[in-house]
């Protein structure tokens, strides 16, 4: 793709430029390491490196331009450079004017809050493919465009590869892209300069205390996606967590909410909740579904609505939701041979570990034993570990602590910090395996006919990071293989 500079800096809160904006652009590129000849480099501040501090590196790998927050010292002569506040919100921008704007082609769902996610984002895309409709997915398990399906390394990718999959979208065709926001792509702005048709906020609990610092700060993050909608857009929130409102204060969106207990525009009640799924009742009228626990209730309730106010009857929006599989990884469950049931769960919060064991629970007929192998990533939260033992151990009558992805902490000391959680009982009933397959295969040997089996953490999971290293990994593969 080519294209002048002078084209897309519109919407860009440009300070100064030196040069001539009319040279051509090839591509954009912050990591200066992937600047081939043509290039319009962003020198962006991150976390732990600068981008201002290879700004030569990227003219001398070809880049044509450069913006940045700060000039350089010194300023080459055949280099347009081009001044901003924030280079973050340039780049969001930026990337959407060089891909011609995609998102204002294709109707865009934000999904954002700390668990649900996946599933709403998922099910949704299931659903409209379901009914005939080409739609895009921007997930943490995968992207889909249409049919094909990619990898994903992050829940939401930067700027440039966003806009990049949208204009992709928008080439195939597709009508819909339903798309996870985190915390961290609000934080960094690599959202900004997308339209979205709608938002959705599904719940706010203890996460990403290691990058917010505070809970107020992740509250903030999460809001401000909402603050950022237009009022041609839709924003859905949930009644029944306690925040919900407050997403919703400054939105100039229309303001929407589903719940299951308190007061809601969209309105469900559950039933009977089963091992098979799920009999609710939704705005008078009664609904099976393949999906489990309360937690998932509510997730359909914002699927629901969604789909409502995307313009889908409600007995089509209700016969699509009952047709649909659970997402992989989210209570994903299988029964062995030898009566045992196996449940594999990306639970990785205090939260959404209570809602998964809180339903197994309520499934139990009393005389079974369940038996919990869980963890916690390294490099991240450490304030959760505690919390997520204790809860493991008070639902559990086994709990073997293990490693999850420790990156580049001790699994010994992550371990550690669990126990500092677990009171005499807990600690009675709790060991710890370092390995993880090992921690899978002492469940297992644990397990007699109808005992559970609870594998928290990593859920669709296929690898665990290990030192800087993703060495293949699958919960549920070595599940299936030991309890053979």
């Amino acid at each position: 793709m080519l294209i002048r500079l002078s084209e897309i800096l519109y919407k860009c809160d440009l300070l100064e430029i030196s040069g001539s904006t009319d040279v051509a652009i090839q591509s954009l590129e912050e990591d200066s390491r992937k600047v081939v000849p043509g290039t319009l480099f962003i020198a962006v501040k991150g976390l732990t490196s600068d981008g201002h501090a290879f700004i030569q590196r990227a003219i001398e790998a070809g880049a044509v331009a450069v913006v940045c927050q700060q000039m350089p010292q010194v300023l080459h002569p055949d280099i347009v450079y081009v001044r901003v506040s924030d280079t973050s919100k340039a780049l969001a921008q930026l990337a959407a004017n060089f891909y011609d704007n995609p998102s204002e082609k294709i109707k865009i769902v934000g999904i954002t809050g700390t668990n649900g996610k996946t599933t709403i984002a998922t099910l949704l895309h299931k659903l409209f493919g379901s009914m005939g409709v080409k739609c895009g997915l921007v997930s943490t398990i995968c992207i889909r465009i249409g049919s094909e399906e990619m990898p994903s390394a992050y829940t939401t990718p930067g700027a440039i590869e966003l806009n990049r999959i949208f204009a992709t979208m928008v080439e195939n065709q597709c009508e819909y892209c339903f798309m996870e926001v985190s915390s961290h792509a609000v934080h960094q702005n690599r959202v900004a300069g997308i339209r979205f048709a709608g938002g959705i906020f599904t719940n706010l609990t203890h996460d990403h205390l290691d990058y917010h610092q505070t809970f107020r700060n992740y509250l903030e993050a999460k809001k401000a996606f909402f603050d950022s909608l237009d009022k041609s857009s839709f924003a859905i929130t949930n009644a029944d967590d306690r925040n919900g409102h407050i997403m919703l204060q400054n939105t100039r969106a229309r303001k929407y909410s589903y719940g299951l207990k308190n007061m809601a525009d969209y309105h469900g009640k559950v039933v009977d909740n089963l091992i098979t799924g799920l009999v609710m009742h939704i705005e008078g009228r009664e609904v099976w579904c393949k999906l489990v626990g309360e937690f998932n209730a509510a997730n359909i309730m914002a699927i629901y609505a969604c789909c409502r106010l995307l313009g889908v009857e409600a007995d089509e929006a209700l016969t699509a939701l009952s047709s649909l599989d659970p997402v992989e990884g989210r209570f994903d469950y299988f029964i062995s041979q030898g009566q045992v049931m196996a449940i594999v769960d990306y639970a990785h919060t205090p939260d959404a570990l209570e809602n998964v064991l809180a339903t197994i629970q309520k499934l139990r007929k009393g005389t079974e034993n369940l038996i919990t192998v869980v963890g916690c990533g390294g490099n991240r939260d450490a304030a959760k570990r505690p919390l997520m033992a204790a809860i493991a151990a008070s639902y559990s009558n086994k709990l073997i602590l293990t490693s999850d992805n420790p990156r580049f902490e001790e699994p010994e000391a992550i371990i550690e910090d669990m126990k500092n959680g677990l009171d005499p009982v807990g600690l009675r009933k709790t060991v710890a395996v370092l390995n993880r397959a090992e921690a899978i295969k002492a469940a297992a040997a644990m397990a007699q006919p109808g005992d559970i089996i609870l594998v928290a953490g990593k859920g669709h999971e296929k690898y665990q990071e290990i030192k800087g290293v993703r060495y293949p990994f699958d919960d549920k593969m070595i599940l299936k293989e030991v309890l053979a």
